[in-house]
């Protein structure tokens, strides 16, 4: 059975601009692992979501961004969502967790250390546009 975090989030509640909504299907994790450092560069804050089986990996991109000291743990919030199963068709309840990471004291130096240095001629060519 596929999980998809997308699934009847979006009608309950309305969209963040810093909100990811992880799947299991969808993307590779280290997607969501880039985006998340982007949407943290962007609003000193992301919060991840996943339903069901794609619990592990919000918690496993959660713990890459700390370990990494990238991001610090502001909040997690679990709960049970009651949706509809597409196959059966009956009423199932699904676990849900929310995670809030906000910006670490040494994001912005370390996005910089990883960032690939600039050279002369990457200026030169910037110049010529």
């Amino acid at each position: 059975m596929a999980t998809e975090a997308v699934v009847a989030m979006t009608t309950t509640e309305p969209q963040k601009k810093n909100r990811i909504q992880v799947s299991n299907t969808k993307k590779p994790l280290f997607f969501y692992v880039n985006l998340a450092k982007r949407y943290i560069q962007q609003h000193n804050e992301v919060e991840l979501s996943a339903l069901g089986m794609a619990i592990t990996t919000v918690v496993t991109i959660a713990e890459i961004l700390k370990n990494n000291g990238l991001a610090t743990e502001k909040k997690v919030l679990t709960s049970t969502v009651g949706m509809k199963d597409e196959n059966k068709g009956r009423f199932i309840q699904k676990a849900k967790i929310e995670i809030v990471l906000g910006k670490s004291e040494k994001f912005d130096s370390l996005m910089t250390a990883a960032a690939p240095p600039v050279t002369d001629s990457d200026a030169a060519a910037k110049d010529k546009e």
